[in-house]
Parts: C-alpha cells; structure tokens; sequence
C-alpha cells in the first residue's frame, strides 16, 4: 500500500512546477529537475503523478494562472472596453508565461482530458463572466441586440487570445481593432 502523500513535499512539487511554467520552461522540465527543485525524491513523484502533464494540471489548477484574468473596468463605451479587455488579454497571453501556459494546456490536454476540460474551464471563467456583464450592460443600454449569446461572444475572444499565445504573438492594435468593429457590426442592436 503506497504511503500517504506529505502535503509539504507535494506543495513543493507544485510550487515547483508553476515557477518552471512561470519561467517559460515547460519543455525543458523534467521530474529529476522538478524532484531537485522541490527537494524531494523523484520516485515520490513518480508514485504521485504520471506525467509532468499530471502535475502541471494539478499545479495551475490549485494555483494562479500567469496572464488568464486580465482586469479591465468597464465603462459606458461598449468598443472601448472590449478593446482594452482584448488588447490586455493579448499583451497578457504574449509574455513568456503566457505563452508556456498556452502551450502547457494543450499538452495537458493531449494527455488528460478531463483535466485539460477542467483547466480551460477554470481560465475560460472569468472571462465569460466579464462578456456575459459586459454584454448585458450593453443590451440594457439598448446597444447590443437582446438575442446575443454572450458564452459565444466570450468563446470567440478566448479563441483569438488563444492562438495569439499560442504562437507567441500579441495581437497588433489593427487586428484588435478590426476584431472589435467587426464583432461589434455582428452584434450591435
């Protein structure tokens, strides 16, 4: 029977883990370096988890997500907002961590389903809420039509910011801003 898991060791595992994330080194970690960093026996991680994927699922689902929940206030003006919560979420998704983040997921994903769902939803959150009240407060000021679907609304941005940090790119203000006129021109009452 396997022993219990040490709370402390399995901390350090993770805190180890999201420093290499953070550091923009996903690729390069490896469980002797993640058992060296954390201080612990790399057979203790191996009794723990299956795969570095494992504990990148577990760290980033425990701990903050580099870069995933841009903080934009909202305003009167419906483009100026969506603006600066894309431009924010780009420049965000562009940093190393973003882009090691974006890139983790999909390899936690390719190997665990479940926890890829899990952590897409965790970072995907946020953002829907932040569409869904910005949506609603444009609907109330008759600018938005009441038929809009905010979670595909919300969809529509994580994609782009997705593919943005994907290939390591922020989006430039002139696709940001075409983005913005064109989904307004969809939307708009």
């Amino acid at each position: 029977m396997p022993r219990p898991r040490s709370e402390a060791a399995r901390q350090s595992v993770l805190e180890a883990m999201r420093a290499a994330v953070v550091a923009g080194t996903y690729e390069a970690v490896t469980i002797e370096g993640l058992a060296e960093t954390a201080g612990v026996a790399k057979q203790t991680i191996y009794r723990w988890w299956p795969s570095k994927a494992a504990i990148l699922g577990e760290a980033l689902l425990e701990g903050d997500l580099p870069g995933a929940d841009p903080a934009v206030a909202m305003s009167d003006d419906i483009r100026a907002d969506l603006h600066a919560w894309f431009s924010a979420m780009s420049a965000g998704l562009a940093k190393p961590e973003g882009v090691a983040l974006a890139r983790a997921l999909i390899a936690v994903t390719a190997t665990d389903h479940e926890l890829g769902l899990a952590l897409n939803e965790r970072l995907a959150a946020p953002i829907r809420e932040w569409v869904a009240e910005r949506i609603a407060r444009g609907q109330s000021a008759g600018e938005i039509r009441a038929d809009v679907d905010a979670d595909a609304i919300a969809d529509q941005l994580i994609a782009m910011a997705s593919y943005a940090a994907l290939i390591g790119q922020p989006l430039s203000a002139e696709r940001v801003e075409e983005t913005v006129t064109r989904l307004l021109r969809g939307i708009a009452r």
